[in-house]
């Protein structure tokens, strides 16, 4: 992965560099800032002391700021460090439910709705101090709300609207579920970034002996909305495409959709091949182990599962009963949303890190220089698999 080095500082930076880190995102910042921090005092050694290139290498870009809740569950954010003209990244996980508050002396798990109010808050103490606002959110806030089918909420077009009318210039995302939503923002930076080449990294790591060829793997789409992720780990691999039609019961709504009544394969015979299944994300499961089974039924020989984001919503039991009974192999997903320990410790779970790719586009960023690089891994995966003796 390319990266700035001390020859190649060209460009002075936008501001000085700021992290904030909220709830539940501090472990993951502060991997982001170990990187920046080791990098910087490699780069722009010879401009450390001229005055375009105050506080670029510190001890630490992380920003103190904390947020406060009053008894009845009313709060405010406090940024304790000086911003004043920082190039500000702010990092959001609206899906740690493990962060809680105090509310009428009760313990209240913080929703994705009250980690969106709680970046609001600290973009709204940054406002008119920091000289550019950028929000690095992972797992987009409702980002499986990115369109409208009948008499209901935009709800992700509205965050993002927020957002941009708070003062925000950049959003970075990971694998957005529709990344047409940046339309609603049609004025302002919006990145959705893919984590391909972080997945198989992990994946031809985690697994010595998989063979990456049209005879013995294929890359399984759960549904028609992944196909575009699908495709291209299909062609990056060089390996064939099927895909799941989900058929669904448009008579009812149960919990906001209209329930899948079958999942029925579209592609070549899978018989004794490797699967991918590869989405965007892991709500309950249940529907990915479905394809997983009707996969197995087709005779297929090892399902190893690549999702961005595991939710895990209905617990673990369900994917331990999988494994156990031989119908997926292994399941990777990022770190980019809360991991409980529970599910690090599964041995059929591996954690997919993107804390570096992170790194890589703040200190880019900062620079005001292009993400093209970064944004395509096809080089990149090509000299992995070449490296690992499987191309």
């Amino acid at each position: 992965m390319p990266r700035i080095t001390a020859q190649e500082v060209q460009t002075i930076p936008y501001g000085p560099l700021g992290i904030i880190a909220l709830p539940g995102c501090e472990q993951l910042a502060s991997k982001i800032d170990a990187y920046l921090v080791k990098w910087r005092k490699e780069q722009a050694e010879d401009h450390k002391d001229t005055i375009a290139f105050y506080g670029y290498q510190r001890d630490t870009y992380l920003i103190d700021t904390s947020i406060a809740r009053f008894g009845s569950g009313e709060g405010k954010a406090v940024i304790n460090d000086t911003i004043r003209g920082y190039d500000l990244y702010i990092i959001a996980d609206c899906f740690n439910y493990s962060v809680t508050y105090k509310m009428y002396g009760m313990d209240v798990p913080k929703s994705p709705d009250d980690h969106f109010a709680d970046l609001k808050r600290v973009i709204s103490a940054a406002s008119s101090k920091a000289k550019r606002i950028n929000v690095i959110m992972p797992m987009l806030y409702e980002g499986r709300q990115h369109k409208r089918s009948s008499r209901e909420s935009l709800d992700c077009a509205m965050a993002l609207q927020e957002l941009t009318a708070l003062g925000v210039e950049n959003i970075i995302t990971f694998d957005a579920h529709d990344q047409r939503v940046q339309n609603s923002i049609p004025h302002k930076s919006f990145e959705n970034v893919m984590p391909s080449y972080q997945m198989i990294k992990a994946l031809v790591n985690s697994v010595s002996d998989l063979q990456i060829d049209k005879d013995h793997l294929m890359v399984i789409s759960p549904d028609e909305g992944a196909m575009h992720r699908c495709i291209y780990f299909a062609t990056q691999l060089g390996v064939n495409l099927g895909m799941f039609y989900k058929r669904r019961d448009y008579t009812r709504v149960v919990n906001g959709r209209n329930p899948i009544v079958d999942h029925q394969y579209l592609g070549e015979s899978v018989e004794g091949k490797d699967i991918i299944i590869v989405d965007d994300m892991i709500s309950s499961g249940e529907s990915m182990l479905e394809v997983a089974n009707k996969l197995k039924e087709l005779n297929a020989k090892r399902i190893f599962v690549c999702t961005a984001f595991g939710l895990f919503c209905n617990g673990l039991e369900i994917f331990d009963k999988a494994h156990e009974n031989g119908v997926i192999e292994k399941v990777f997903t990022t770190n980019g949303v809360y991991q409980t320990p529970e599910l690090l410790s599964r041995d059929w779970y591996e954690s997919v890190e993107l804390s570096k790719y992170m790194a890589y586009f703040l200190d880019t960023i900062n620079h005001d220089l292009s993400v093209s690089s970064l944004l395509d891994s096809s080089e990149k995966i090509d000299n992995l698999l070449k490296k690992k003796g499987l191309r």
